[in-house]
């Protein structure tokens, strides 16, 4: 957030800055999604409240998604609306956990998980990933996890952010082997399940069906500010999941989910959008090696590389200010995904426009070459 501020002072004072460093798409809300929104307000709709677990012709249409694009019979009983991945975490967390329970994560890993967790008195039990295993958990980092004590549950990303790694399917077996066998909760993020160059990721619900399964339509459907997403709870949680979700938000936004109904017919726009991620992330790998910036991880889906900066400095945080204020090319420390180790990687989005990674890759050229 501070890059962000930084790099919008910049560009309000005429100095433009090739942003790389938020990971939101540049495009809109799909063009049917914007019309939906809009036929429901020229309509006069009341757009009140809606049930707690959101609108059931939303839940069924997610329901058919997944038979069409991932071939698994998910019942729309299943799913609940929320409002953005970030309540379906929360929901999840409070359905799952007692104050005082320890979750593992890996780390790099989205800062928001330990900030939520931290904030209701929940453990977060950093798992230190290396690039070797992409940056994902396995049973090892599990099991050295439990000599500090029980672990109640296991998060995992898969594409992650910041590092764009995905789990194989053998690798996400052995972590779901490993939970059933020591009854340790599974919360698996999937926002980022519809971005991949390499092998399509494997959703933890083609494995099992005791995990919580949270997205998001803020990625792939370019609806961040929309603040809508979405999870799939095991049947036998979905009553409690419900109380919560009633009484710390109500409902999902209405008009959000009105939106959100008509951007899962946007299939057209939105692959035309992957293609743009796939071309940037291209260049982007054939500029940054060159200039010092390596050891990427394997980039297999979202719209990040994450690589280890230290042939360049020993503090990301402050060549990352360095890097905004000589080259005008926002980017992130790594310091924000891993607190112990982030002073010698960074993040790169290429979340933008084509032209927007084109000038930052010369810019970089400029600067560094």
């Amino acid at each position: 957030m501070d890059v962000m501020e930084a790099a919008r002072r910049s560009d309000a004072a005429g100095d433009p800055v090739a942003h790389l460093e938020v990971g939101q798409p540049g495009n809109p809300a799909p063009l049917l999604a914007r019309e939906a929104a809009m036929k429901a307000l020229g309509e006069g709709d009341s757009l009140g409240y809606t049930v707690a677990l959101g609108m059931p012709a939303l839940r069924e249409r997610l329901s058919r998604m997944y038979r069409e694009v991932h071939g698994l019979d998910v019942t729309a009983e299943r799913i609940v609306v929320t409002t953005g991945s970030s309540a379906a975490f929360l929901l999840a967390f409070l359905t799952l956990f007692d104050a005082g329970d320890r979750l593992a994560l890996a780390d790099p890993g989205y800062p928001s998980y330990r900030n939520i967790l931290a904030s209701i008195d929940i453990e977060p039990v950093r798992l230190e990933a290396t690039l070797a295993t992409g940056y994902q958990p396995d049973p090892a980092l599990l099991a050295k996890a439990r000599q500090g004590g029980r672990i109640d549950g296991l998060l995992f990303a898969s594409p992650a952010n910041p590092t764009g790694t995905a789990l194989s399917r053998a690798a996400l077996a052995a972590l779901i082997e490993d939970c059933r066998a020591q009854g340790t909760a599974m919360i698996s993020d999937e926002i980022y399940d519809r971005l991949w160059y390499a092998e399509k990721p494997v959703s933890a619900l083609e494995l099992t069906q005791d995990a919580f399964v949270i997205n998001s339509f803020s990625k792939y459907y370019c609806m961040t500010g929309w603040r809508i997403g979405w999870m799939v709870v095991p049947p036998d949680m979905l009553r409690t999941v419900e109380r919560l979700a009633q009484n710390h938000f109500i409902c999902p936004p209405h008009i959000s989910q009105v939106a959100a109904l008509a951007a899962l017919d946007a299939e057209e726009e939105l692959s035309a959008h992957l293609e743009v991620y796939r071309r940037n992330r291209a260049v982007l790998l054939d500029t940054l090696p060159g200039l010092g910036f390596r050891d990427f991880a394997p980039a297999d889906g979202a719209f990040y590389l994450y690589g280890d900066v230290s042939a360049l400095t020993n503090d990301s945080a402050e060549f990352s200010r360095r890097m905004l204020a000589e080259a005008k090319v926002a980017a992130v420390s790594g310091t924000d995904f891993d607190p112990v180790r982030g002073k010698s990687t960074m993040r790169f989005s290429f979340a933008g426009s084509e032209e927007t990674v084109a000038r930052a890759a010369q810019s970089l050229t400029r600067w560094l070459g």
